[in-house]
């Protein structure tokens, strides 16, 4: 299990409600978060064997970016 955290444009609930499908259809995520208090409005996602491009081009897909920060 690893903890992958990325740099994102979602800003708000409507948002994140928007991508929580995707986020959830993802193959190995157990649980993800976002923290929209943050200024680079934080999504971590705990997962086994996820790669974090697949996280980054799902929100991509929805219309948000999305970078992994390093450790």
């Amino acid at each position: 299990m690893e903890v992958l955290v990325f740099k994102t444009s979602v800003q708000n609930k409507n948002n994140v409600q928007s991508v929580s499908a995707a986020l959830d259809a993802l193959t190995g995520v157990l649980k993800w978060n976002f923290d929209l208090q943050d200024a680079d409005n934080i999504l971590r996602v705990v997962a086994n064997d996820v790669s974090p491009r697949k996280v980054e081009l799902t929100l991509h897909y929805a219309g948000f970016t999305c970078e992994e920060l390093p450790d």
